[in-house]
Parts: C-alpha cells; structure tokens; sequence
C-alpha cells in the first residue's frame, strides 16, 4: 500500500491551494484526489459561459430539501464536482469580504484569524492588475483583473447610485467595503482563471505531487483516533492509500461534513441511525449551514445590453447597511448585470438587464446530514432559508431600492418595461410573496464544519479536528460565520493559511518523510 505524507481530498479553491504550497519541498510527497474529471470543458476558460456551467456534468448539482418558508421550493445548490472545483463554475468574483468578519472570528475565540492576521494570505495569492498596495499583492499566482469591456448599463448602475448619495467604491476590497463599484474578477488573458489554473496546472510536473480524478473517497481510515489513511472508488475499483502525516479534508460545507460523518465523526445519535461506528462523538458536524439568499428585479432593456465575452455578466455592485443595521459590515450586497436573470415562471424580453439584492448576513442557519450510509448517496441539505422576518423585509426594501434606482434618469435610454416582479407587485406583502416564491441561493455555503473552542465547534483554530490526531478540514465549512460577500477569495486565504499551520506543525513534530513517492503518471484519470 502506498504512503504519502499528506492526502488532500477534494482539488477546489483551497485544495488547490494546499497541494501547491506543500509540495514545494520535493521531498514532501502529496497525493490529491478529487471525485469530478480534469477540467477541460471548453465553456470553463469563458467567462460568459460560466451560467451554462450550472448543472452541467461538472457540477454536484445538490438540491436542499424542501424549505418550509420558500413555498416547499427544493432550493438548487450548485457546488463544483471538477478539478478547481467551484472556483471552476463560480462567476469569478473576487471579494473579500469586511475586515470586522475576520476580527469577529478571532473574538469568537480564533486567535491568528483577525483581518490583520489573514490580510497577508489574500496578498500572497494575488497577482493584482492594479499593483502592488497596502491591501494587495502582485507576486501571487491568482490574477485578479479589472473587467476588459463592462457594459454601459453596468456604468448607469454605478451612476444611478452615486446620483442617489451613495459613495463610488473603486475597490471593494480595500478598508472601506460600501458604495458602488464594478467587481473585480479572477480573470487572466479573458479566460476563467480558476484554482486549478493558477495553483495547480503550473505545477502538475512535480513528481512529489500526484492528483487523481474521478475518485470518490468513501471514507477516512483510522487508528483508534488517529487518522492514518483514505479509502476511494476509481474506475469501479476500492483502493487505500495511507498517510505519514496528515489527511486534509477539503471537500467543502457539504461533502466534508458528509464525508466526516461516513467515517464516524459527527453526532453519535445521528451516527447510530446511519449504523455507522463512532470514532469521535462531534456533534457541530453538518450544523451552523450558512447562506446568502438574493431575489432579483429583471428590467426589459430598449437596446441589446449583453455583456462582452470575457465578462461574467454580472459587473457592478453595492455594499450599504440597511436602515436601523448599527453592524460595523454592510448586510445587503447588490449585483447588477446586463443578463436576464429570471425565474422559469417569467418571460424574458429579448434584451434586458437585472438587479439583485442579497443579505450579507443572513439570520438562516441550516444543516448537513448523511441521507445514508452509501457513500454515493447525496447528503441532505437543509437551509431553512427565510425564517426570519426580519431578513424578508430586508430584502423587500432592497426590491424598492432597485426600482427607484431603474427609474434613475441615467437609465431613460435602456429602460423598458418591468419584467420581474412585475408592476403590478407594489405591497409589501406582495413583494413578499414574489421573493418567496422566487429567490435564489447565491451558493455560498459556508460553516458546517466550523473552528472554534465552544461544544459546537468541529476544528479548532490550527483547522485540527477535535478529538481525532492527523486531521484537518480546509475549505469553506470552517467559517464560524459567513463573510460579507462572495465566498470563494476567504475561501482560497484560508487554503495559504492553512498550508503554513500545516507546515509549522510538521516542523515543529519533525515528521520524518517515511517513504518518497516518485511517480511518472502525476495525473491520473
């Protein structure tokens, strides 16, 4: 049986990231598996394709179960099953997050996770168009680009806001995080750049570095609390590998809990209704589900708006509080694009333009759980989107700000009729029926898996799991709580600061490198 010195299941935003920096040293071997196929779907590398990836082969295409306060909805839950995984089907979006996000982890008892403390890992991985700053870096492997052509209308969106008081934001991901702007992208050369293309592809020929696709891992293999190994499905064959030092989880806020609770870790009594042996009684595996939830005001437009190629058609946004939110972050965050983002109940017009408005900082908490103990069964997913009335109006008022924004002057040349909600939806309670019955996920989960001290915390501070030796998770699901914002750029941080954690430990243990693997066929398939 082959050893590696790390095991990294999963090969998205923060895999990626840890494969890269581990293996650095050659005589650190790395073995990555990931359960969805290399990366080669031609609409991945463009931009404007990126909406025709969801649902695709390339995607895990989870849905949740029925949510009570959506109308029964099975909400789609879009995660990447590919080499970069949702960094290889997201909108490229490259966001931060509020410094208070970074501090409030630390004051939940996170020490080394402030926003001074992660600031760092957002600029080594950079390479900013704009040049090196006290906020950004450009000797890192991920290109973050202004967007090459951004629509007219993108430019009315940030008009309309600035003519209504709002500042103009040049850069989201500065000190100051509310205004209007356009969004920055991961975006090289126009094409897609993903964690797999900037982490990973540069450094396949490492041949201390293996990466296998298609491998469904089923479980992790332990002895007594000490995790020694993986156990995957390829091609219709079980296979073990063994590791010397660590097994890195990083499968994201539904498969690591997922894959957690098939190995014996999570809540014993959940655990025991699978028939599934406890190895550790954890029992915040699969809680603390977080999201952020979007409903949409979808304008008819009197000329064609579309978006260039190399855009993800969702170009300029806003941060703001709402009124009465006295949080040090903004808790709505607003996307405009000249795509029609609509319901299936709706009729698109033959060109127009939408506006979105979602909640930052939702009050929704969900859960992870095993459906069952097969491995290849889905987990399931429970969001509880919308349970808050509070956040219902938010998002209510958000509809009303987007309209009186429409109506700017800015927008007399483009402007055609309402599509969605539609104007003869004016109340509140109507409007509210609409979001209901309408809103979308903007697939972020986060926090199944989060760090912490307190009894539901799953990994500690150093991303260790509690109770089991030789363990990490390293991926989203360790959010305490969600960022203000997009998730996948907190997502890659956490990946570099984890690497190092790693690292140290490794150091400071003196770990020998029992067994160097040298293996020509680096990338199987």
């Amino acid at each position: 049986m082959t050893h590696y010195d790390y095991i990294v299941i999963g090969v998205g935003s923060a895999g990626c990231v840890v494969a890269n920096r581990l293996s650095e040293d050659p005589d650190t071997t790395v073995l990555l598996l990931e359960a969805g196929n290399p990366d080669t779907k031609p609409e991945i590398q463009i931009p404007a394709k990126c909406i025709n990836l969801l649902g695709s082969e390339v995607d895990w295409g989870y849905f949740s179960e029925p949510e009570p306060c959506l109308n029964d909805r099975k909400m789609f839950c879009s995660r990447g099953k590919v080499l970069g995984g949702s960094s290889s089907i997201n909108f490229m979006m490259y966001v931060r997050g509020n410094p208070h996000d970074y501090d409030h982890w630390q004051s939940l008892g996170n020490p080394g996770w402030s926003y001074q403390d992660v600031l760092p890992y957002f600029k080594k991985s950079e390479h900013q168009q704009r040049g090196i700053s006290e906020f950004h870096g450009v000797n890192g492997e991920l290109s973050v680009t202004d967007i090459l052509s951004p629509a007219a209308a993108s430019q009315r969106f940030i008009d309309a806001c600035v003519a209504m008081g709002y500042d103009y934001n040049l850069d989201f991901n500065e000190a100051q995080q509310e205004g209007a702007g356009l969004y920055q992208l991961t975006v090289k050369e126009g094409k897609r750049h993903s964690a797999a293309t900037a982490f990973l592809l540069p450094i396949l020929q490492r041949p201390n570095l293996i990466v296998t696709t298609g491998a469904l891992v089923t479980r992790l293999l332990f002895e007594g609390d000490h995790a020694v190994g993986v156990e995957y499905l390829h091609k219709g064959m079980l296979h073990q590998a063994r590791v010397n030092q660590e097994v890195i989880l990083s499968a994201g806020a539904f498969d690591s809990p997922k894959l957690l609770m098939l190995s014996g870790i999570g809540d014993a009594k959940h655990l025991q209704t699978m028939e599934i042996s406890v190895v550790a009684d954890v029992p915040g595996v699969g809680q603390n589900l977080q999201d952020h939830i979007l409903t949409c005001v979808v304008q008819a437009a009197t000329q064609d708006v579309h978006p260039a190629i190399t855009s993800n058609g969702i170009e300029a946004g806003l941060f703001l509080h709402s009124e009465g939110n006295s949080e040090p972050a903004p808790d709505l965050q607003f996307f405009f694009g000249p795509i029609q983002f609509l319901s299936p109940c709706y009729t698109p017009a033959d060109f127009g333009f939408t506006g979105a408005v979602s909640l930052t900082h939702p009050h929704n908490i969900g859960s992870v759980s095993l459906r069952s103990s097969n491995p290849s069964d889905s987990p399931t997913i429970q969001m509880n989107y919308l349970q808050n009335q509070a956040d219902v109006q938010k998002l209510v008022d958000g509809i009303k700000l987007l309209r009186q924004l429409f109506q700017s002057n800015v927008f007399n040349d483009f402007r055609g009729k309402e599509i969605a909600p539609g104007t003869d939806i004016q109340s509140d309670e109507a409007l509210e029926a609409y979001i209901r019955h309408t809103c979308s996920t903007v697939w972020h989960p986060v926090g199944t898996c989060k760090m912490g001290t307190d009894p539901m915390a799953v990994v500690d501070p150093e991303l260790r799991v509690h109770g089991i030796e030789g363990l990490r998770v390293v991926d989203a699901s360790i959010m305490p709580t969600i960022t203000t914002g997009n998730t996948n750029a907190p997502t890659i941080m956490i990946g570099e600061k984890a690497a190092d954690l790693i690292k140290a430990e490794g150091r400071l243990q003196g770990f020998p490198n029992r067994l160097n693997v040298h293996n020509p066929m680096h990338l199987s398939i």
